[in-house]
């Protein structure tokens, strides 16, 4: 009887280990999945307009809301249990510490300096970042001070690990592939475009790829159309702020808590091209059953 019972619970270790043997393979091809595209080799610039062009594209896309005021990381624990520990990595040291291409693919592509693919840096608000954009931010980073801590390290769980080897997870490289792509003619309406750029580089962390909504991942956020029915005054102090508008204006959600680290830093100018690009898109259907907001 012992005996027996013995070779049952071996056999049942044996399934166990064999099953979570499986799952971490599979998650693991899943990850590095992601090739690269051409190697990034834009100059990188040292002189102070780059490197403060550089500062302002890091305060505005959010690199300090996730890495720290000082870009010294952050260790999200509790605060964001998913994928089972969150941790944005010491800015300032991984930007010394890794060449430009290495640095690109992360900020742009979703793919880290092991060449797996990530999975919460959101990559996708980067990738229609331009060259120069890019070259710039990857020179401010380099040029900040490095502040040391004592960080964890990240933990991609189980349950995480299982879902991307059944196909029902995405990683960082796949939400970078389906950004849309820029469609306003610059030359024709250099303001408009000036706001999609913008718009696609930051409102779409949280907006849906197409800053058309996201029903994904809860709290829903909204159609940014809706800007159409505000004014100029009204956006920018919602913007800034993070203050809904109208009488008993109260504090929107996480908008509360991005708005006042990175917007108050946007110049007159380019709130004013944002500004033109949400309301134009009051005109302007938006895609169905997409997976960032699926069909009812």
């Amino acid at each position: 009887m012992l005996r027996t019972l013995i070779m049952t619970v071996g056999v049942v270790a044996a399934a166990a280990a064999l099953g979570f043997g499986a799952v971490y393979f599979m998650s693991e091809a899943r990850l590095r999945d992601a090739a690269r595209g051409s190697a990034f080799d834009a100059a990188i610039p040292s002189d102070a307009a780059s490197l403060e062009r550089g500062r302002h594209i890091a305060r505005t896309r959010g690199c300090f809301g996730c890495h720290g005021q000082q870009l010294e990381g952050k260790d999200f624990g509790e605060q964001w249990d998913w994928p089972e520990r969150a941790v944005a990595p010491n800015l300032a040291a991984y930007a010394r510490a890794h060449d430009a291409a290495t640095m690109e693919a992360a900020i742009r592509q979703g793919i880290g300096a092991d060449g797996r693919a990530l999975m919460a840096m959101p990559s996708f608000n980067f990738t229609r970042l331009t060259d120069d954009d890019t070259a710039a931010l990857i020179a401010f980073l380099r040029s900040a001070p490095v502040t040391k801590s004592d960080l964890p390290e990240a933990k991609l769980g189980w349950s995480v690990r299982f879902d991307l080897a059944r196909g029902a997870e995405t990683t960082m490289t796949d939400w970078v592939r389906a950004v849309p792509a820029l469609r306003v003619d610059a030359a024709a309406e250099p303001e408009r475009a000036r706001g999609e750029y913008l718009a696609m580089t930051m409102c779409n962390e949280c907006h849906g790829l197409d800053v058309r909504g996201q029903m994904l991942f809860g709290p829903p956020t909204p159609d940014l159309a809706m800007v159409a029915a505000i004014s100029r005054a009204d956006f920018e102090r919602l913007i800034t702020t993070g203050v809904g508008v109208g009488v008993g204006g109260r504090e929107l959600g996480l908008m509360g808590l991005v708005a006042p680290d990175r917007f108050p830093a946007l110049t007159s100018e380019e709130i004013d091209a944002l500004y033109a690009y949400l309301v134009s898109l009051a005109g302007e259907p938006a895609a169905p059953d997409v997976f960032w907001r699926p069909a009812p």
